[in-house]
């Protein structure tokens, strides 16, 4: 039944139409994204509208962008951008001087979002060696509904900024919208549960709330910052407690831990995409990172 529903969904997401790439050089009118879910909103958004060009920072090169730091590249785009277009939730404190010193208007997609509180499990319990990530949980878009305020907030805001063109964004965004739906609509049919879930990233709250699964533990493991032994112990003691066959890393996080874990108690060690990297344009891209996501979860937690 799980295999099943997965290869019907997958089917329909690869078939969905590529979108073209976004932006021209000579733009009337630059939008800058600062993450790659937005970017990939963005470009559906402003298909065919002509000189609109649409850029990306490069936030995609590390897992976590509370270490991040502006490329010269960045900045170059920054002082080009007529729009900026934000995550929000405090995800972007590596923009603060920029965006004092920037004339561009911003856009918040994080705006009628229902944020969840941020369960990070820093390594450091007073603070002093942890990462500070703020109270609210910013990887809001890994749960399709969530993707659809999005790209609703830029649709909003677009046509007020761009009046002229109105009529192609609302276009745009209808399609945008039917595509995320039809996503949303089609996961829910999924099992209502797989079991436990057990990550070493802090992105997958909102991932777990949206397909079902019990988010049992979340360590937030960054490189050269391994968890700790009691983390470690903790980790061990849930996955003999809950017979958890697999537990998971983020694609180009730290995966240190999750292998010794492994080794200890047999259960098996996957992937699941935080939808930061990638080199496409459109919702698409988005589309079959999740359902990518979705296959993994089945098959680890069959």
């Amino acid at each position: 039944m799980k295999k099943s529903i997965l290869i019907v969904l997958l089917s329909a997401f690869l078939t969905l139409p590529a979108c073209a790439p976004a932006g021209e050089a000579g733009a009337r009118l630059t939008l800058v994204c600062t993450t790659y879910p937005i970017y990939l909103f963005a470009s559906s958004l402003t298909e065919g509208v002509e000189g609109v060009a649409v850029e990306r920072l490069d936030t995609g090169s590390t897992s976590c962008l509370h270490d991040y730091t502006l490329s010269m590249a960045d900045m170059k785009k920054l002082e080009r951008a007529d729009v900026i277009a934000l995550n929000g939730a405090g995800l972007e404190e590596f923009l603060e001087d920029a965006l004092a010193t920037s004339d561009a208007a911003v856009i918040d997609c994080s705006m009628g979002v229902e944020l969840l509180e941020n369960l990070s499990h820093h390594h450091d319990e007073d603070g002093e060696d942890g990462h500070d990530h703020g109270h609210w949980d910013p990887h809001y878009w890994m749960d399709p509904a969530n993707a659809r305020i999005m790209a609703a907030n830029l649709r909003n805001n677009m046509v007020l900024l761009d009046p002229d063109h109105a009529a192609e964004y609302e276009d745009n965004a209808v399609k945008t919208e039917e595509k995320l739906l039809q996503a949303e609509k089609e996961t829910r049919e999924l099992p209502e549960q797989y079991g436990g879930l057990i990550t070493f990233h802090d992105g997958f709250q909102y991932f777990a709330r949206a397909f079902g699964l019990e988010l049992l533990a979340s360590v937030e493991e960054e490189a050269g910052s391994e968890a700790s032994a009691q983390e470690i112990v903790e980790i061990t003691q849930l996955v003999r407690a809950y017979d958890v066959p697999a537990i998971f890393t983020e694609v180009n996080g730290s995966d240190a831990t999750a292998k010794a874990i492994s080794r200890e108690t047999g259960c098996g060690v996957y992937q699941l995409d935080m939808v930061m990297s990638g080199e496409g344009t459109g919702v698409e891209d988005y589309l079959n990172a999740m359902m990518k996501n979705l296959q993994t979860a089945a098959e680890a937690l069959r």
